[in-house]
């Protein structure tokens, strides 16, 4: 393995196990505490989606006239992924994005898909990623989590996105949550399928396919450059940090749910 690629994962393997091994996972027990997760994790999926599309404007030609923008490789590799997460196959059999299939995920099990919804439509119309998450009034750490991905996109540095895409959003879902998921479906198929679909696609594409294009995406944009390298250590670090916030913040909604119930 790249020597710079592995001095990295090292550097945030402590992280990686604080997220895999959050408490979380654990306060999940009935299908309403899979809605917090849920109305929570909905925004990152979406600004997932969204990093992407600027790797691919950052790294192909995205506008026209066209012309060749940077290395073939990883053309090949970003439209690769991007394919893959923009038009992938539902249970059904349907072409939709992972959004739009986490949101059939959402509507099936009752999760509240109305704050996501007016936060998008709010940032068509207006374009202001703040005042839309101020309109919709989202969760203190579902808004951090949006604005540090924003950040790393409006950095416009190919290789601190495809870091972050790499090591702070691929490959962290524990088979722990897994499980959990596994078992409430036992005893509510019908609400959770099309959750339990969506991770078991999430884990099939994203996880093996998906994540050895990133670790080779993110190698050819760092090369040897130890700045870019030491950039994209420190970036991949805060957005750790900026899901365990994240994971934070639902365990704490879940417990309050908790006690009111008491």
């Amino acid at each position: 393995m790249n020597e710079n690629l592995a001095k990295l994962q090292k550097a945030i393997e402590p992280l990686r196990k604080e997220i895999i091994n959050h408490k979380v996972y654990a306060a999940i027990k009935k299908i309403d505490d899979l809605k917090i997760f849920m109305k929570y994790h909905i925004f990152a999926v979406w600004d997932f989606m969204s990093l992407l599309k600027s790797l691919q404007n950052n790294l192909t030609c995205t506008s026209i006239p066209w012309f060749p923008k940077g290395a073939a490789d990883t053309r090949y590799l970003i439209n690769e992924i991007v394919a893959g997460e923009e038009s992938d196959i539902d249970r059904n059999g349907i072409r939709k994005s992972h959004f739009e299939m986490y949101l059939d995920a959402m509507k099936q099990c009752g999760a509240d898909v109305d704050q996501i919804a007016k936060f998008v439509d709010h940032l068509k119309a207006n374009g202001n990623l703040t005042l839309a998450l101020d309109i919709v009034t989202v969760q203190p750490k579902a808004k951090e989590f949006v604005e540090h991905t924003f950040e790393v996109i409006n950095s416009n540095k190919d290789y601190i996105q495809s870091a972050v895409f790499t090591f702070g959003r691929e490959d962290l879902i524990p088979n722990m949550f897994i499980s959990i998921v596994n078992d409430i479906h036992k005893n509510f198929p019908e609400s959770i399928s099309d959750f339990k679909y969506y991770l078991e696609r999430h884990i099939e594409v994203d996880g093996d396919h998906h994540s050895h294009l990133a670790l080779e995406m993110t190698a050819k944009l760092c090369g040897t450059d130890e700045q870019r390298w030491a950039e994209a250590e420190k970036a991949s670090i805060e957005s750790l940090q900026k899901r365990i916030s994240l994971w934070d913040g639902v365990l704490e909604e879940i417990m309050d749910r908790k006690l009111t119930e008491v």
